[in-house]
């Protein structure tokens, strides 16, 4: 998996590789369950997603594109830039065409086509480039990360080990191939590498990063902090920070911030690795969640619109968007977001939690009465228990939720039958009360219309109060 950026005259790659993890978006005083670390590294998995786990940021000349193709691969970019990667593939495409030969161009087209999904077709593209030029490195690494991030780590071990062996002065394949010792849980070689990375160039920051990384995986949360504090931040005077804007660097410390409860600092990070890296995708995801779970759909909806135009086939994407969708009031909108995420993961249970509040609060579904709405809430809901199974959270509601809505069923159930109408009375005779005006008896009828109406009357106040689940109106 890789990802483009244009930046001083460059190319960047990122390789993708499972760190970083982005639960379901929440917001206000609901309570929805998780996404474990495991899941979500495998949902951020797909082509698309740069996560935490951007690797051996490697720089492509573009001064090595010229002639006709040079036109169409600056077309490429700006399509790139502004998330339209339909029309980045075209451009590249046409790059490619009028220079065969040209291996910044081959990248950058493997690039897009793996972030639409197409992983086979991104490998061939690198491949193309690294045969044009034997020391692509970035287009070396695009192809071990993709090998690796689609479950063939053991084809992305040996292609680098070869690499490495070729050219063992390459502080870029040692990079690499560390980050690949690191995913396949060999943190000593892992470790090893990186430091003889910097050893060959002391100022080889993914290097670093790739150190902080390793770190973070193996559970070692202090010593991946005094890594990204000395990429970011330093150490005073004598030990300047030695990249302050590596967005990689701080999307990894945002994610240690987050899970150490330290929220407003791990914004700020998020924050920070979005501005560098404008297609972050976790990164964007990151902050979109944030700003909803403070209740602000408004300002989330861009960013998660965004994440989901530069990730198609990322399932968190669709889910986190389609979360905003629903808390802003846009049922249909949610609901195709949530059917997209199970299209892309059958198995992400939380985007049923998703859908059963959709159908639980929502005043209305298009197209769907009452009744079948809460039906199909109730489940939704019972589906994901199912596929949770006895795995309970802290703050799990799922029972809490499927009592409110089997008690709404009851109650859309409730019918009053209307009153039954009087006989006529029968005709009076001549002068008798009756005919002298006087109110008739009451019928039988009468005690039952009460009776009904008390019914109707109870059912209501036995409704239940509002959830706590609801947010408040986001847009107040």
């Amino acid at each position: 998996m890789s990802g483009l950026r244009v930046w001083s005259g460059h190319i960047l790659l990122t390789g993708v590789v499972g760190v970083a993890f982005v639960a379901a978006a929440c917001g206000g005083d609901e309570v929805k369950p998780p996404v474990t670390p495991q899941k979500a590294a495998a949902d951020a998995g797909p082509p698309p997603a740069p996560t935490a786990d951007n690797t051996a940021t490697v720089p492509v000349e573009h001064a090595e594109v010229v002639g006709n193709a040079k036109k169409d691969y600056d077309d490429g970019f700006k399509a790139w830039a502004a998330g339209d990667l339909v029309a980045a593939k075209k451009a590249f495409t046409s790059a490619v065409q009028d220079d065969s030969g040209s291996a910044p161009a081959h990248y950058a087209l493997g690039a897009v086509i793996e972030r639409l999904g197409n992983a086979n077709a991104a490998q061939q593209e690198y491949k193309a480039a690294f045969s044009a030029k034997s020391d692509f490195d970035a287009a070396i690494g695009a192809y071990a990360l993709s090998l690796a991030n689609n479950g063939r780590l053991g084809e992305a071990d040996s292609f680098l080990t070869d690499r490495h062996q070729r050219a063992p002065a390459s502080a870029p394949i040692e990079t690499l191939l560390a980050e690949v010792k690191s995913l396949e849980k060999d943190s000593g070689t892992a470790q090893q590498l990186a430091q003889d990375a910097l050893r060959l160039n002391p100022d080889y920051k993914p290097a670093m990063v790739t150190i902080a990384r390793d770190h973070f995986r193996a559970g070692r949360g202090e010593l991946a902090r005094y890594a990204l504090q000395a990429i970011l931040d330093g150490f005073g005077d004598s030990s300047p920070p030695r990249d302050k804007d590596n967005a990689e660097a701080h999307l990894l410390r945002g994610l240690i911030e987050k899970q150490a409860g330290q929220r407003a600092a791990a914004l700020a990070d998020f924050e920070a690795a979005r501005a560098n890296r404008p297609d972050m995708v976790d990164a964007l995801i990151q902050v979109g969640v944030m700003k909803l779970e403070a209740g602000n759909v408004i300002q989330s909806l861009p960013l998660l619109e965004a994440a989901v135009r530069y990730a198609p086939n990322a399932p968190l994407a669709h889910l986190n968007l389609g979360d905003a969708y629903r808390l802003g009031g846009r049922a249909a909108d949610a609901r195709k977001e949530f059917d997209t995420a199970l299209s892309l993961d059958s198995t992400l249970a939380v985007a049923h939690y998703d859908i059963g509040l959709l159908y639980l609060f929502s005043p209305r579904i298009p197209g769907t009465n009452a009744s079948d709405q809460v039906a199909t809430a109730i489940k939704e809901l019972n589906t994901y228990k199912s596929m949770r199974g006895a795995r309970a959270t802290a703050g799990d509601d799922i029972d809490e939720l499927l009592s409110r809505a089997t008690a709404k069923q009851a109650e859309l159930k409730v019918v009053v039958p209307p009153p039954t109408p009087s006989p006529p009375p029968a005709a009076a005779p001549s002068g008798s009360a009756a005919s002298a005006g006087s109110a008739p008896k009451p019928t039988a009828s009468a005690p039952a219309a009460t009776t009904a109406a008390g019914t109707a009357s109870a059912a209501s106040a036995a409704k239940p109060p509002a959830s706590g689940i609801q947010r408040a109106d986001p847009y107040k």
